[in-house]
């Protein structure tokens, strides 16, 4: 279920990273949908981290890494 939700977190920042490149380059008018795509980046990016972090608090993700 984490992993699930980690996912969806990425796939989300993915989506307004894009969504924020898409009105930086087309949008003409002074609105400030870039400074609400970039805000809501910065947030699920904190949710992303905060989750992983949680996860190997708790033990549900462990690191394979052999270093």
């Amino acid at each position: 279920m984490l992993k699930a939700a980690i996912i969806f977190l990425l796939l989300a920042t993915l989506t307004s990273l894009f969504s924020g490149l898409f009105f930086l380059v087309k949008d003409d008018s002074r609105a400030t949908r870039v400074i609400n795509a970039l805000t809501v980046r910065v947030v699920l990016t904190a949710l992303t981290v905060a989750l992983v972090a949680w996860g190997f608090y708790s033990g549900q993700l462990i690191s394979h890494a052999t270093w």
